[in-house]
């Protein structure tokens, strides 16, 4: 975790200085870092929260750069990522439950992009196969909600 964190740490200084480009390959290493570790963490949730929150920090630098449709990508990749997750036997039963429960806040926090820009071919796909796939009901039954308004706000724990 720490060394995802370093990376992540690292981009979004880049990304305060404005060095998009840079921060751009900081962001893309510490995402492949989170992938290939994902079912080997020892925390599930950190293991979730590294692959959100490095989708989510690659879409908030293609939005600063004015390029929205990469954003909405980087933001349903992130959230198909979790839903297939979910369903994948090869994974802990704990890892799977963790990303469904944090799947309910990427469609959240995906809804909240697609009411402030709109909608995309990416998001469009996205939200028809989401109404088909995702199953709320599973996450009620463990005893988890949703909640109503975003949670990946500034990413690596508040900074950005």
């Amino acid at each position: 975790m720490k060394h995802w964190q370093g990376m992540m740490k690292i981009g979004n200084q880049l990304f305060g200085a404005g060095d998009f480009y840079s921060a751009r390959e900081q962001y893309l290493q510490a995402l492949a870092l989170a992938q290939v570790l994902f079912d080997r963490w020892a925390n599930t949730d950190e293991a979730v929260a590294a692959l959100v929150i490095s989708h989510h920090n690659l879409a908030d630098l293609h939005l600063r750069i004015g390029q929205p449709e990469e954003a909405a990508e980087y933001l349903c990749a992130a959230h198909e990522y979790l839903l297939e997750a979910a369903e994948n036997p090869r994974l802990s039963n704990i890892l799977r439950d963790t990303a469904l429960r944090h799947s309910q806040r990427t469609y959240t926090e995906l809804l909240g992009f697609i009411s402030e820009h709109g909608q995309y071919p990416s998001t469009e796909y996205l939200l028809a196969c989401s109404r088909i796939t995702h199953k709320p009901q599973l996450v009620i039954k463990s005893g988890q909600r949703a909640p109503s308004h975003g949670v990946y706000g500034p990413r690596v724990y508040g900074e950005h």
